[in-house]
């Protein structure tokens, strides 16, 4: 589609004021052609582009509700504006059935005539625009279900395609949120391990007495609700892949226990006399800090590098650009679907604020937020106001120097410690990533956050 000034399509069989009005309109900047017919309009229309039309209601031969129902058939992108002298409230509603973008009465105002183009145009722009999504989001779903185009996750799917047919050991790592399990799956549904079972298990949501019992199964009798035999994750596994999700909350008993199977590839289960071989791959993820658990002896660093064979971190929301309205696309389509509702896309300015918000909760809270929005929407579109208030009144943080009293401007240590902190808390607490982002080793960090007394 063309940028303003656009180019019209003007249809009256009246020739003079065909000409006046095409006339005016080229004088405002616009780039014009006309016919005189309907029929003449739609052979126009097979030959050349056009970005809006507007069209005489009452002409002889074919009227203009007719034209636009054809034209609306071909072309159902391009908005059209229907004029008359004899409006009523029934050929109104017949012109929108038709097809036609809005109505206007005859003499023309040429400041409603405008204002009718203007919106017609960004209609047709936002229009566009989400289609462009929508088929960026179908172009961009490889590998299983993640959506995203930026070079944050070509990373991600560049190295997804170099491990899936190996069976090495994968660590995923990430904020929380950000879509560590699709990783797990897409790992399992394009490796060799894709014809067995994936099998997948959150090692903080069950107590540290049961941890053992869950991961490595137990005899009959091996403590006192044990009234049968218990086939571990390990072993239910088999053949599959084993996912185990927020390793980094394994207590340190279990960890030993881990390593050991995974060296072993073999498993006693709780009250059992002997070990059995399992066969899967195995898949961690976590949203810690790994590598600061282990300087300080809060993980295993043994097991670490057991299960770090192969590293794939999953970037915040806040990294990867124009992926959050590929992302919220994808869940308006979703929930519009669920919910019976008629949603086109999402408008200008709420997608501006979904893109300044920094999304601490990741994906998991843009799909919250989508959600929350498409329930409460009531036009075509995702407007402003269907967003939580948090996102549509969010501000970026700016730094803003008290220059009224020069006393109170900060030493340089002391801007500093802000903006060491600002970064830590931007990273979720993170050393690692925190050191990386701001040039320092992690020693450095680490005597650095001592000394601001926050470790």
């Amino acid at each position: 589609m063309a940028t303003l000034p656009a180019r019209l399509l003007i249809i009256d069989d009246d020739v003079a004021a065909c000409d006046a009005i095409s006339a005016t309109l080229t004088s405002r900047g616009f780039e014009v052609v006309s016919a005189n017919s309907g029929a003449a309009a739609l052979e126009l229309l097979e030959r050349e582009e056009v970005d809006a039309v507007i069209t005489d209601l009452h002409m002889p031969g074919m009227t203009g509700i007719e034209l636009c129902q054809r034209a609306h058939k071909s072309w159902p992108d391009l908005p059209i504006v229907l004029v008359t002298a004899f409006g009523s409230m029934e050929t109104v509603v017949a012109a929108i059935r038709a097809g036609a973008y809005d109505f206007i009465a005859k003499p023309i105002q040429m400041q409603e005539l405008l204002l009718t183009l203007t919106r017609a145009l960004e209609h047709r722009k936002l229009k566009e625009e989400n289609k462009q999504l929508r088929d960026t989001v179908a172009r961009h779903r490889p590998p299983g279900d993640m959506i995203g185009d930026s070079p944050a996750m070509h990373e991600v799917y560049s190295l997804l395609g170099r491990v899936v047919d190996t069976d090495a050991t994968v660590l995923i790592t990430g904020e929380s949120g950000t879509g560590k399990e699709l990783v797990a799956q897409a790992i399992h549904q394009r490796g060799p391990q894709s014809a067995g079972p994936l099998v997948a298990f959150n090692c903080a949501a069950v107590p540290d007495t049961m941890l053992e019992s869950e991961l490595f199964g137990h005899a009959r009798g091996a403590f006192t609700d044990a009234k049968t035999n218990h086939k571990g994750l390990f072993l239910q596994a088999n053949g599959g892949t084993l996912f185990l999700d927020e390793i980094g909350e394994m207590p340190l008993t279990t960890q030993v226990k881990l390593l050991r199977a995974l060296q072993e590839r073999k498993v006693r289960p709780v009250g059992g006399d002997r070990e059995v071989p399992f066969d899967a791959r195995i898949v961690s993820a976590t949203s810690r800090d790994l590598e600061t658990d282990v300087a300080e002896q809060r993980f295993r660093e043994d097991l670490y590098y057991r299960i770090n064979v192969i590293r794939i971190h999953m970037p915040p929301l806040r990294a990867r650009g124009r992926d959050v309205l590929l992302i919220a696309e994808h869940f308006v389509a979703r929930f519009a679907q669920q919910f019976k509702k008629p949603l086109t896309g999402i408008a200008d300015d709420a997608a501006e604020k979904l893109l300044a918000y920094p999304w601490p909760g990741n994906v998991r809270e843009l799909q919250n937020c989508m959600e929350r929005a498409v329930a409460l929407s009531q036009g075509e579109t995702i407007a402003l106001a269907d967003l939580p208030v948090h996102v549509r009144e969010f501000q970026g943080n700016t730094f803003v120097l008290p220059l009224e009293n020069p006393l109170e401007l900060l030493p340089m240590e002391e801007v500093e410690k802000r903006y060491v902190l600002q970064v830590l808390q931007a990273v979720s607490g993170s050393k690692t990533q925190a050191a990386t982002a701001l040039g320092f080793d992690r020693r450095t960090l680490y005597r650095k956050l001592k000394a601001y007394g926050v470790v």
